[in-house]
């Protein structure tokens, strides 16, 4: 598949995932993010949504799937999704195997893990696993989440066998929107994926330089700052649940910002 510039997150959508699933494929959405985490996502409601999807004449090629790998740290203790005490590669094995079953896919376009483990040498234990489902034809793609520490993450990156070609991190003020890491993703050729990336800067899309290409462009706050990652080489994530914001959130590449209005809000993520 061509590389996703816009990617439809299925998180916390509870029981209506299946029809903000299908709601956003009919908008025209064609990838999409999950996870093994009952906790924060319905990946078997997922699942439910491919299979209508299909039956429409879609096929498996047409879409852009990826789901997580969560650690213990991150799931609930009542619905963890495979067994804790196991060693770490059984547990991603036994996590993969349930979101093969819960998305009815051979495959997955890209497994990521949700976040770091306690230290480098235990994560690239679980690197280590998912290079064997990567080997294996299981992903064609492995990536990493919630990793904001730019030494880590270049160590991860120089002592794995299969490259991560996927960094998804939420981009806010916090962490200086992953500058150094996002430099690096650039030098490596991964694709940086953000998400909370309306929810956490309404900040920058009340600037008064927002409300002028606002005017300008006819095109929402929204729509702007989401040009505006597509522009600096960032795959952005949308849960939106407004079949209206979906359409808008697809239609961003309609327009184009110039070089000086992307470096206004280049200014505009430093000063505020």
């Amino acid at each position: 598949m061509k590389p996703q510039r816009i990617i439809y997150g299925t998180a916390w959508k509870k029981e209506r995932t299946t029809d903000l699933v299908l709601a956003a494929w009919q908008a025209g959405f064609r990838a999409f993010d999950t996870a093994c985490q009952p906790k924060h996502y319905r990946e078997d409601l997922v699942g439910e949504a491919l299979i209508k999807i299909m039956q429409t004449g879609a096929k498996r090629s047409d879409l852009y799937l990826q789901t997580k790998f969560t650690p213990i740290s991150g799931q609930d203790a009542a619905s963890i999704p495979y067994n804790p005490a196991l060693p770490v590669a059984q547990q991603i094995a036994q996590s993969f195997a349930i979101s093969q079953k819960n998305l009815n896919t051979a495959y997955l376009n890209a497994l990521i893990l949700h976040s770091p483990l306690a230290s480098v040498e235990a994560t690239l234990d679980a690197w280590r696993a998912m290079e064997i489902i990567f080997n294996q034809g299981g992903t064609q793609q492995l990536g990493i989440s919630n990793c904001y520490d730019v030494d880590f993450f270049k160590q991860l990156y120089a002592r794995s066998n299969v490259k991560p070609t996927i960094l998804q991190n939420r981009f806010y003020a916090k962490t200086g929107y992953d500058a150094a890491l996002r430099a690096f993703c650039v030098e490596q050729d991964v694709c940086y994926q953000s998400f909370w990336s309306l929810t956490a800067n309404p900040h920058i899309l009340e600037q008064a330089f927002i409300t002028l290409l606002y005017r300008r462009l006819c095109k929402t706050p929204a729509q702007i700052f989401l040009r505006y990652l597509t522009a600096r080489d960032i795959t952005p994530l949308t849960g939106t649940c407004d079949v209206q914001h979906m359409q808008e959130d697809l239609s961003i590449f309609d327009f184009e910002l110039s070089a000086d209005e992307l470096a206004s809000i280049d200014h505009l993520l430093v000063a505020l």
